[in-house]
Parts: structure tokens; C-alpha cells; sequence
């Protein structure tokens, strides 16, 4: 008589996988799910800064917003930033008005913006060009993302981890009920999409504040899910 059909659940949060992968298996099986996560210390970085000017007119608005954003590139590229690494975004023009109380709008004059993104190569050089941001006029930091540049060597060691980790437990799980594995029936995989740590610093941050940058840390994390055969 043949051995009874046997699923293994690992976590809650595999319940969905497992119910689907056990509906369309008919032979005895268990599944797992590895994780595996490596840490990294960040080599690069990517900020973002917008330079915001209220202005009379649309055109004397643009002109100041224009101006704080050519003198930044500029000073980017002088030191030594590719242009290819600057990416600055179209300009944003908003009329304001004033609201009196039982009166019509009055137009106060106009808001233009843009935002500028750059990419750090060189981690060391990150507070520099955030400081010639500030003496460019540019007004407001929005996000700082570390990175590391050798992101894909990474995303497989915690590949590999992760693969390693549902083996282990699909041996130690067929051990324990006296079972043996007998291959690899169903492999489900997303691909992992790394998040870069997302950090904030004031406009008034004093430089030993962000000098911090190069001893963080950013986790990388994959999963996969598998089912293996029993022997029968």
C-alpha cells in the first residue's frame, strides 16, 4: 500500500503557496521556504534635492529655480560628477492666490520648482556635494539611498542562502518523520528587489551628523519556496 500523501508547512506566511502547490501534487511530498539575507556596507549613494522660489511672476520664478539648478550641475561636474549621473526634472509652475473672505482669489504670484537627483560614486564625497547643494541654492534635501555598486553579487549570496536554507529544512523535517527526500518536485521563485537604506538629514544638519553615512549597514534578503519528493 503506498505511503499516505505527507505536506509540511513552514510559517504562516506560506500558507498560500502551500495550499496552491499541495492541490496539484500526488505524490508524497513536504515544502519549505528558505530565507537568507547578507549584509553589506554601502559604497555609493543617491540623493535628491529640489530648489523651491515664489516669485511675482512665471518667468521670474522659473529664472531663480533655473539659476539654483545650473549653478549646482555645474559645480557637480567641476567636481568631477558625470553628467550621465544627474538627472534634473522639468520644471513645476503653480500659481498662488490669496483667499479674503467673501472675495475673489487675488493671484499672489507664482511657485516654480525642480528637483534634481544625483548619483554618488563615491561615498566619501556625499557630504561634499550635499554642502554645494546647500551654497547653490537649493533649498530642500528630500531623500538620501545608500547603495552598493556590486548589488548582484550580493542579491546571489542571499540566493544561494536562502536555497541552502529550505534544503536544510526539507532534510531535517524528512529525518524527524522517518522520511527520506527523493528530489526536487516544484521550485517557486520571485526575484528579490533590494531595497537601499533610505535615510533623511535637515537642511541645518551639522556634517558629523551625516558622517555616519559609511557605517551603516544594508540587508539583502531573498526566498525561495520548494517542494521536494518523498520516496515512496
Amino acid at each position: 500500500m503506498k505511503k499516505q500523501l505527507l505536506a509540511v508547512v513552514l510559517g504562516l506566511s506560506s500558507l498560500g503557496f502551500a495550499g496552491t502547490a499541495a492541490a496539484n501534487i500526488t505524490v508524497p511530498h513536504l515544502e519549505t521556504i528558505g530565507s537568507g539575507e547578507v549584509t553589506a556596507q554601502p559604497d555609493m549613494a543617491e540623493f535628491s534635492v529640489a530648489v523651491e522660489e515664489m516669485r511675482a511672476s512665471a518667468k521670474e520664478a522659473k529664472q531663480a529655480v533655473d539659476k539654483a539648478v545650473t549653478a549646482f550641475v555645474e559645480r557637480l561636474q567641476a567636481k568631477g560628477v558625470e553628467r550621465s549621473d544627474i538627472q534634473s526634472a522639468n520644471i513645476s509652475l503653480q500659481p498662488q492666490y490669496h483667499y479674503p473672505k467673501d472675495k475673489k482669489p487675488e493671484l499672489t504670484g507664482y511657485r516654480a520648482s525642480r528637483h534634481i537627483t544625483v548619483t554618488v560614486r563615491d561615498l566619501e564625497l556625499l557630504n561634499t556635494y550635499l554642502d554645494n547643494a546647500l551654497g547653490d541654492g537649493i533649498n530642500r534635501i528630500n531623500t538620501i539611498q545608500l547603495k552598493v555598486s556590486n548589488e548582484a553579487e550580493y542579491i546571489e549570496q542571499a540566493r544561494q542562502a536562502a536555497i541552502k536554507d529550505a534544503m536544510e529544512k526539507a532534510e531535517s523535517l524528512a529525518k524527524g518523520f522517518g522520511e527520506k527526500i527523493d528530489g526536487v518536485w516544484r521550485i517557486t521563485y520571485q526575484a528579490a528587489s533590494p531595497r537601499p537604506m533610505m535615510m533623511r538629514m535637515a537642511m541645518d544638519a551639522a556634517p558629523e551628523t551625516s558622517a555616519t553615512y559609511q557605517d551603516s549597514q544594508i540587508t539583502i534578503r531573498d526566498r525561495v519556496e520548494v517542494v521536494f519528493k518523498l520516496e515512496e
